[in-house]
């Protein structure tokens, strides 16, 4: 077993992780931050262009009135929710699998490089974790005693899970599916619970009109649908902490510990026995698990939506909770010990790397264009994807605007993206802006790696060239995640 010094170390280390990130805000925080500071009826609105539920945006909206909108106090909402998700997972580890699973499960969240960047992120993610492990123990204790109180904090959770993250439906309808399985076998209470789950749905009813508009008229235009196997390495990839060897070997560890949860027993301090058959206590964990997935992937093919591995904070909690239950097939309390020590270490490089890493460029190219632009100057984006982040760091001396129609770059409007981004010709968008500047300078920071662009912004860094000779770049694009041009052309 580890011992309480280490696991000590793991949660200080994590919790610390969780407080501190040094990059600016990329696109989804900035343009969620520009959207939770709108007044409340503008926010509304301004979510119907975006996509998303309004619950995270309605806490963020109260939170910055309290903490004010800078990088430290917004993302510390979410830090805060990842912070109380450890003791309420150690709680559902005790009832899972006992002290050990619990110990474990404890260790593996802490030290996890996916929790602890959406800890370290102004988006409603962490928030999504915490109401799992909430739902998944008050689900737990309703089939054990469906008291009034306990299908009714069934009923309140499943709702505002759905008012969290679109995701969350799958979630819900795999939980429901496995209920119903119960009931059918000769468990009463399942069929309480699932009635308690769609009665949650009470909650969702007001925002039903902005979610059917949201579901016809937005989604996720800077992406495709994934394959099944894609979609399960790229999780086990991601919740390693991204594309690199120590998140592969943290991800393989994981998967590992998931199957021994559900196929292992130990037959001696030294063999473990691979049962086909599987593990009755960790069926339901796995159905759930494994059917959210499945669904998420059924409906990205029939929506054409894409997938990002940040979607899966509904599951991970549970994937997290059977991997913890995994440790305890180990026999040998040396063996299950350094088998955590590797992973959290693993974990925490993770951890770090998230807290060194700069996301997007935003900081270098705003600091460029407030050092040498002029009051008056144009600062254009292209796409409007690469104006959130950006904008939200230059003084309001500039005119800002965005390809392709010139509107707020503070914000982006997803309704119908992609046909409006490919409505406007490149010529046409340079022109305007030559214009529109007239005797001021120019700044252009564009990026060609977007899929409704493909190849206009660098069309319209170009054009530019032709109108105002002598334009060049000033940053180059670097290797962050959000990463861009800025191209300078001087006065008309």
């Amino acid at each position: 077993m580890v011992g309480p010094a280490l696991v000590a170390v793991a949660l200080l280390a994590g919790v610390a992780l969780r407080l501190y990130t040094r990059s600016e805000l990329w696109l989804d925080e900035a343009l969620t931050v520009q959207t939770a500071r709108l007044p409340l009826s503008a926010m509304f609105e301004q979510l119907r262009h975006d996509g998303h539920p309004p619950l995270y945006y309605l806490l963020l909206h109260v939170w910055m009135k309290l903490f004010g909108e800078g990088n430290e106090a917004v993302r510390s909402l979410s830090a805060v929710f990842g912070i109380a998700t450890l003791p309420l997972l150690w709680v559902a580890g005790r009832r899972y699998g006992g002290r050990v699973v619990a110990t474990a499960a404890v260790v593996l969240l802490a030290t996890s490089p996916f929790a602890i960047r959406y800890s370290t992120e102004t988006r409603m993610y962490s928030l999504a974790m915490l109401l799992v492990v909430a739902g998944w123990l008050l689900v737990r204790a309703a089939l054990e005693r469906p008291t009034l109180l306990r299908l009714a904090g069934v009923a309140v959770l499943s709702g505002l899970l759905a008012l969290t993250h679109y995701w969350a439906f799958y979630l819900l309808a795999s939980t429901a599916a496995l209920l119903l399985l119960l009931w059918r076998r000769g468990k009463p209470a399942a069929l309480r619970v699932t009635l308690a789950m769609v009665a949650g749905a009470v909650l969702f009813l007001p925002w039903l009109p902005s979610f059917l508009d949201q579901a016809a008229h937005t989604g996720t235009p800077w992406g495709r649908p994934e394959r099944p196997t894609n979609v399960f390495s790229i999780s086990f990839t991601d919740w390693g902490g991204g594309p690199n060897g120590e998140a592969q070997l943290l991800g393989i560890g994981l998967l590992l510990l998931v199957v021994l949860a559900l196929m292992g027993r130990a037959l001696d301090h030294r063999r473990i026995e691979v049962e086909l058959g599987t593990r009755p206590h960790a069926r339901p964990e796995v159905f759930v698990v494994t059917s959210t997935m499945l669904l998420a992937v059924v409906a990205g093919y029939a929506t054409s939506g894409a997938f990002a591995s940040r979607y899966t904070a509904v599951v991970f909690p549970i994937v997290v909770l059977l991997a913890a239950f995994g440790t305890s097939v180990f026999a040998d309390v040396r063996v299950r010990g350094g088998f955590l020590v590797v992973l959290a270490l693993l974990g925490l490089l993770g951890g770090v790397r998230n807290a060194a890493t700069d996301r997007t460029q935003a900081g270098q190219v705003a600091s460029y264009i407030a050092a040498q632009g002029r009051p008056g100057d144009v600062v254009a984006f292209c796409p409007d994807q690469l104006g959130p982040s950006v904008s939200r760091l230059l003084p309001d001396s500039f005119d800002l605007v965005d390809f392709p129609d010139f509107s707020d770059p503070h914000l982006v409007n997803w309704v119908d993206y992609a046909e409006r981004q490919q409505s406007v010709g490149h010529q046409d968008f340079a022109r305007r802006l030559d214009e529109r500047a007239g005797g001021h300078g120019i700044w252009f920071v564009w990026s060609g790696g977007y899929r409704t662009v493909k190849g206009t912004c660098q069309a319209i860094a170009a054009d530019l060239v032709e109108l105002r000779p002598g334009g060049h770049a000033v940053v180059a694009s670097g290797s962050q995640f959000e990463h861009m041009w800025l191209y300078q052309y001087g006065s008309g």
